[in-house]
């Protein structure tokens, strides 16, 4: 087996190491409002949970030259944003969003995603999502780097949950009707694959 030390590597091939190893990864689709007021929208792969008590979530959001992205910096400044699920219906769109645009241009008009008011936060989503979870910020953490941080740790504390009717029923999801799109690496995705039950140890 090939040992790798990753202080002998550069950047570039810890994250390719990363990234093409802890797959697949759940996508955020992530919304925020700039103190402008510009509606900004952008993917995250960087994410997970945290906590079902309080329900606790988290992204990673990486910094792009030792700056903040506009979706970190918007967030730490308002304290609240939208987190939806990629699914297979919507990311084509989502994808768009990734492009590197202005803060003061919208990746929601670029992809014409459809804004929705949120319940308890200023934050919209968006209604091509079949989940999303309004939120406000928990905490964030800079992370990383030698000099400057090369990363903002967003926990954010779900405040509403949203989700289709038909997903559902008696308390559970249906995985096959959300679709959920995963990250691999590059510019590869998966889809819900083979469904197998192993039963957990008592």
């Amino acid at each position: 087996m090939l040992s790798i030390d990753p202080a002998t590597n550069t950047e570039r091939e810890n994250y390719k190491f990363l990234i093409g190893s802890i797959i697949p990864r759940p996508i955020a689709f992530v919304t925020s409002i700039s103190k402008d007021g510009i509606l900004n929208g952008a993917p995250f792969s960087y994410f997970n949970i945290v906590s079902a008590n309080p329900p606790l979530i988290s992204l990673a959001i990486q910094r792009s030259g030792g700056g903040q992205k506009d979706t970190a910096r918007n967030i730490i400044e308002s304290k609240e944003f939208v987190v939806h699920i990629v699914n297979e219906q919507n990311v084509e769109k989502i994808n768009q969003t990734a492009a590197s645009l202005p803060p003061h241009q919208s990746e929601i008009e670029l992809a014409h995603l459809t804004p929705i008011e949120s319940e308890k936060i200023s934050v919209p989503g968006v209604e091509e999502a079949k989940i999303r979870m309004e939120c406000v910020l928990e905490h964030s953490l800079e992370l990383g780097g030698l000099d400057t941080p090369s990363c903002d740790l967003i926990i954010g504390k779900v405040v509403q949950f949203h989700i289709e009717n038909d997903l559902y029923e008696k308390g559970r999801i249906d995985p096959r009707g959300l679709g959920a799109i995963s990250r691999l690496a590059g510019n590869d995705y998966a889809k819900i694959g083979e469904i197998f039950t192993i039963d957990r140890p008592k």
